[in-house]
């Protein structure tokens, strides 16, 4: 049966609505014709201003008004034609029309009898500021709904009193204000309410002052804010005040709502929370049986879908703008694009959210009472159920207990509490602590399949671990976490069956440097999907390892296996960048941070990939070179933006990328080699494109809290250290030609445009290939080739017994001398040569061309391949050395010599 149904009755089923319409004769053509159009802003301040005009005082006015709307939304949403949308907007417009119409009409009245509240610092006129909280500041006001009311000021100061007027301070002016505004809009007349009024979420709640400065709040939520007022104020809505002070009360209240890490710690807040509401709304069930199946607070209700959706607010909101939205859902469609809830989840959430509320109306349009349970009476029950659509009680029934296990089966994927579940490892289960002795821990690790031989030193590791003074220091919740997780690891280390003791020291370490930020720890006992994979990613490799202790925000991308898996997108990675940069305009120091958690990121996607086995030496080293284009090209335009005195809104200015970036053969660590180009005759361009590369260096190089981006390396600019930092690409073109080392042009055929300038990067490619493409002396070439060759190696000493893969004789760099070499030397007769396609495939061309033996190039070409990977394995190790034992590549090693002598003689 579908979710949505037509009503099967009208409007008149509603007791509140015939009651109001039948007290006077003309109320049901008023109904009528308010009912005709959704109700703006416009028409509700047209209707308050005919019954002003009437004579009727503006209390009983807007109380009359809010009578109407609520008539009128029962008529239109029982005959469809309004959805849940219009519902909540309207209420939700109405009690912002309300508030600001008694606030500005109360502040005129008071203002003359005591005075214009004055800032003691700024001497600015104080404005009080009314926070929506709750459904009223997220813009999903029921119909009969109260409305969650904070109230707070700039400034302590006075009044400034003027000849009979009486000068109060600021705070008790705002007292007096905040309370004729609750009168105004909460008291009982004839003509009713307008709206209840709850201040209840203010801080220190009701025995708190009813109003507050900016400077209360913010030692308040510093101080004493709890986590879940954090839940609150993700709601908070300024419906008063200037745009500058609401925008310094969010400066305030920021901070303390959004972490700026990953605050995973929320999930075991909110599951807190929910127990304590849960057990509440059982506690008036026993006690009131008639309130039982409570639809906002029971299993599977309106509240679970809230919790859902904020609990990736609190989590992510400090670092990601986008999921601070107040509207659950907006904030739920958001988490399906940003792929943090599947998308087909989101739509049963929304599906049901919008059913749950639905009904949530129905049940408040009988007599406009505030209620959310299920009337007991079974003829109120079959209006319900009839206003929903449904022909009987029973099938209502059933729509509802499928929507609820729907919410309550998604709410428990999140919040399930899997601290106190079975470990989900393989093997048996184990419980140590800091209390255990040696021999303890040593049985510990025997009973989970730790390898004997490592038995002992584990357990010394394990010991010293725990009585090291960092975790000495722990909260007591913290240590009870860090045991959980250590004690869910050990099955998972054993389970490895290689390295288990150094995979248990990296870990250890790692745990050691993340102790003391909870999150990090509530993330890993709340995914244990996540702790699996960071087991065997630290296991495999001890640069993962070090990398994740650097950046332990990374955590948060082990949660999604979707992710880890996916291919590249490098068009949409881009997009990501400058959407991201562009929340951050003005704000160098958080762009910088923006650019590095990207990269990291990114980097740790193809981390986990390369670990995985998906991907060869080859492949990595394309998107490493990828990905490192992309931020290049993403910063070159940030920066420049930067840059005030610019003289044109793109520049006209290039990256040309050397060496490994040059060669896509990047590696995790490895540093980019550039050059920077422009093409303007602007007088200031020297200036102003100087500017934007020492800044582009940097916003690459500088270290801050979340690390560094990439080291820069500009050696290979003309004329080297005394040259200048940005060329003319003019200037650049007579250099390579007529003043250029011979080494300069071996670098030149690893050279390719990066970034920036299209129309320059076609120009630099076109002058590459014609430099590539000079006849060149044969003599004199091989013996620069080679004497640059000696000097490199004369540099790189190798005073171990091991072979080093990239420097010793037979080596990586030997090869690529080889090939530099062929494409100097005969490009100029085979212009095919100057493609930029790697070495391997320019040994095959080369050989293909009759250059040299296909045999020995093949040859060459599988020990570069394999060079390749050895070093990448090493590297992973966290070794920096490319060292290993010569007898496992003495084959590969003759072939490159065997070539070298073919190739040089």
């Amino acid at each position: 049966m579908p979710v949505h149904q037509r009503s099967l009755v009208d409007a008149t089923t509603s007791r509140y609505y015939t009651r109001w319409t039948q007290a006077d004769a003309a109320r049901p053509a008023l109904v009528l014709a308010a009912a005709a159009q959704p109700m703006d802003r416009a028409g509700m301040q047209q209707r308050l201003q005919a019954d002003l005009d009437a004579g009727l005082a503006l209390p009983a006015a807007m109380r009359r008004l809010r009578n109407l709307i609520i008539c009128a939304l029962i008529t239109r949403d029982l005959d469809g034609r309004a959805d849940l949308a219009e519902v909540v907007a309207t209420m939700t417009g109405f009690a912002d029309f309300a508030v600001q119409t008694h606030l500005a009409a109360l502040m005129q009245e008071q203002t003359a009898l005591y005075g214009q509240p004055i800032g003691e610092e700024s001497g600015r006129p104080q404005e009080m500021i009314v926070l929506g909280m709750g459904k009223l500041g997220g813009g999903e006001l029921n119909v009969s709904s109260d409305i969650d009311l904070i109230f707070v000021y700039p400034e302590d100061g006075d009044t400034r009193a003027e000849a009979g007027q009486k000068s109060l301070s600021n705070h008790e002016f705002f007292v007096r204000l905040g309370k004729k505004l609750i009168g105004a809009l909460a008291e009982i007349t004839e003509d009713g309410f307008t709206f209840r009024v709850d201040m209840a979420l203010r801080p220190n709640g009701n025995s708190g002052p009813l109003v507050a400065s900016f400077n209360m709040v913010e030692e308040y939520l510093v101080r004493q804010g709890r986590e879940w007022e954090r839940y609150a104020w993700t709601k908070a809505r300024a419906l008063t005040g200037t745009p500058e002070d609401i925008a310094t009360l969010e400066a305030i209240s920021r901070p303390f709502i959004f972490r700026r890490y990953l605050d995973f710690g929320s999930i075991d807040a909110l599951r807190s929370m929910h127990g304590q509401i849960r057990a509440e709304v059982k506690r008036q069930e026993a006690l009131h049986p008639d309130r039982s199946n409570n639809v906002k607070l029971g299993r599977g209700g309106i509240r679970e879908i809230e919790f859902t959706s904020q609990v990736f607010q609190l989590i992510r909101g400090g670092r990601d703008v986008e999921l601070r939205d107040r509207s659950t859902r907006i904030t739920l469609r958001t988490l399906a694009a940003k792929e943090l809830l599947a998308p087909e989840v989101v739509q049963q959430l929304l599906d049901a959210y919008s059913f749950l509320r639905d009904l949530e109306h129905r049940l408040q349009y009988l007599e406009d009472a505030q209620t959310h349970t299920l009337p007991v009476n079974p003829d109120d029950l079959l209006l319900v159920a009839q206003m929903m659509g449904y022909p009987d009680s029973a099938a209502l029934l059933h729509e509802l207990e499928g929507q609820r296990a729907i919410v309550a089966a998604q709410f428990d994927a999140i919040f399930a509490d899997k601290q106190s579940g079975e470990s989900e490892a393989d093997g048996p289960a184990v419980s140590v602590s800091e209390n255990d002795n040696l021999e303890g821990l040593a049985d510990a690790l025997r009973l989970v399949g730790f390898p004997e031989d490592d038995v002992e030193d584990g357990a010394r590791r394990l010991h010293l671990t725990w009585q090291s003074p960092r975790m000495q220091s722990l909260p007591e919740a913290s240590r009870n976490r860090l045991n959980t997780v250590i004690n869910n690891c050990l099955p998972l280390l054993a389970a490895l069956h290689y390295d288990e003791l150094p995979a248990l020291g990296r870990l250890l370490d790692f745990l050691e440097a993340i102790a003391r930020r909870a999150a990090y720890l509530a993330l890993l006992t709340e995914y244990p999907y996540a702790l699996q994979r960071l087991v065997r990613m630290i296991g495999a490799s001890g640069w993962a390892a070090t990398y994740l202790t650097r950046h332990p925000l990374l955590l948060d991308e082990l949660l999604d296996d979707r992710n880890l898996k996916a291919a590249s997108d490098w068009a949409a990675f881009a997009d990501n960048c400058r959407r991201q940069l562009a929340t951050a305009e003005g704000d160098t120091e958080r762009q910088l941070d923006i650019l590095r958690e990207l990269h990291h990121a990114e980097q740790f996607r193809l981390l986990a990939q390369d670990l995985e086995g998906d991907l060869s030496v080859e492949k990595l080293a394309d998107e490493l070179s990828a990905l490192a284009d992309v931020l290049v090209q993403v910063t070159i335009e940030a920066v420049w933006r930067t840059i005030t005195q610019r003289h044109r809104e793109v520049p006209q200015f290039a990256v040309i990328a050397y060496g490994k970036l040059g060669g896509k053969e990047l590696g995790y660590a490895s540093d980019l080699d550039v050059v920077f180009l422009y093409d303007d005759d602007d007088q200031e361009a020297p200036a102003l494109y100087a500017k934007l590369a020492q800044r582009f260096i940097t916003w690459m190089t500088s270290h801050t809290p979340a690390g560094t981006l990439f080291d820069i390396d500009i050696a290979l600019r003309p004329d080297g250290a005394s040259g200048l930092l940005v060329s003319p690409l003019s200037a650049f073109e007579k250099y390579q030609l007529n003043a250029a080392w011979i080494w300069e042009h071996q670098a030149l055929t690893r050279a390719r445009f990066c970034a920036g300038d299209s129309a320059i990067g076609e120009r630099f490619e076109a002058l590459r290939e014609r430099v590539l493409r000079q006849p060149r002396d044969a003599d004199k070439l091989e013996e620069e080739v080679l004497s640059m060759r000696r000097r490199m190696r004369d540099a790189h000493p190798n005073r171990s017994m091991m072979f080093d893969l990239k420097h010793d004789e037979g080596g990586m760099i030997d090869i690529e001398f080889m090939v530099q070499y062929l494409v100097l030397r005969h490009a100029c007769d085979h212009p095919q040569l100057t493609g930029d396609i790697g070495n391997i495939a320019l040994l095959k061309l080369a050989a293909q061309l009759g250059l040299i033996d296909a045999l020995m190039a093949d040859e060459a070409a599988n020990a570069y391949r394999l060079f390749r990977k050895l070093q990448h394995q090493i590297r992973l190790q966290g070794s920096d050395r490319a060292h290993i034992d010569a007898i496992r590549v003495e084959h590969e090693r003759a072939c490159v010599i065997r070539l070298w002598q073919q190739v040089f003689g």
